[in-house]
């Protein structure tokens, strides 16, 4: 017991003993982890401003060599300027201007032409005019005949029968068209005159005009008179100059005509064909 009573303060001394041998060792090992945690971020640290100070190292080393690389550019565009032949600026100038010199002188063609064209068809104008006043107001001296139809004077080189109109034919030409047509329209009194044409072209009529306009039962002003009493007025005239020169209001193969209202004898219009009606006259072949 006394031993015991005497050593009683021995377990908690050893007590005491063991928790700061406990807490030296915890601090110990606290210290370590401490000091290797703060270790491990002074590397991290170290090697992260490494690394930025490398990142900007490389960023400056690349815009160095942009720069570089632009003034190697710049240098080698002017290089490649100087370099170019004398076709420069002041060249494309000249040919834009020759493009546009090109332009207005085709321009000035095309009007030209345009203009000579005209001029030309204008021409044509006045000579076909030229020739259908003609036609209306001298009458040709000689006729041209194929074996089917009488010829225009252009066309006399394709005849193969020619016929001489004397002044005296001419004047009984316009004397049967007047007495004949009189009150019919224009039209109607170049008719007349090709008829007397064709039946002087054809075979189954007399070869004269004379002979052909008092060919018995013809025309019916010869027999009455009516002929010789008339005077061939301005439209007769232009009818037979005009039907002389060419001009046909019926065909080749026309050679009859009568007034259906006032014509005793019928028997043409009953026995031939009939080709048209002008005025009061009708036509037939």
């Amino acid at each position: 017991m006394n031993i015991i009573s005497k050593n009683r303060w021995v377990a908690p001394m050893l007590s005491v003993l063991l928790v700061c041998i406990v807490g030296v060792n915890v601090v110990q090992a606290t210290g370590k982890w401490n000091e290797a945690s703060d270790s491990k971020q002074m590397t991290e640290l170290a090697a992260s401003g490494q690394n930025n100070q490398t990142s900007t190292q490389e960023e400056r080393r690349m815009m160095e060599d942009g720069t570089s690389l632009s003034s190697n550019l710049s240098a080698q565009t002017v290089a490649w300027t100087e370099s170019l032949p004398a076709k420069n600026w002041l060249t494309t100038a000249q040919e834009e201007q020759e493009l546009q010199e090109a332009k207005a002188k085709n321009k000035a063609r095309a009007v030209a032409a345009a203009k000579a064209k005209k001029e030309a068809a204008l021409k044509l104008a006045k000579v076909k005019r030229a020739k259908e006043v003609a036609a209306v107001t001298t009458p040709p001296q000689k006729l041209y005949f194929t074996r089917t139809k009488l010829l225009n004077q252009e066309d006399s080189k394709l005849a193969t029968w020619s016929y001489s109109v004397s002044d005296k034919e001419l004047h009984l030409l316009q004397k049967i068209v007047m007495a004949e047509a009189e009150g019919e329209p224009y039209e109607g009194k170049v008719a007349v005159a090709n008829v007397v044409l064709n039946r002087l072209r054809s075979a189954n009529f007399p070869d004269t005009i004379y002979k052909v306009i008092h060919q018995k039962s013809q025309f019916s002003p010869v027999a009455n008179g009516r002929m010789k009493r008339v005077v061939p007025n301005e439209d007769s005239i232009k009818a037979v100059n005009a039907a002389l020169n060419g001009k046909k209001e019926v065909a080749d193969d026309t050679y009859y005509f009568l007034s259906l209202t006032l014509a005793d004898d019928l028997t043409v219009a009953r026995s031939q064909k009939k080709v048209k009606t002008i005025g009061h006259h009708t036509f037939y072949k």
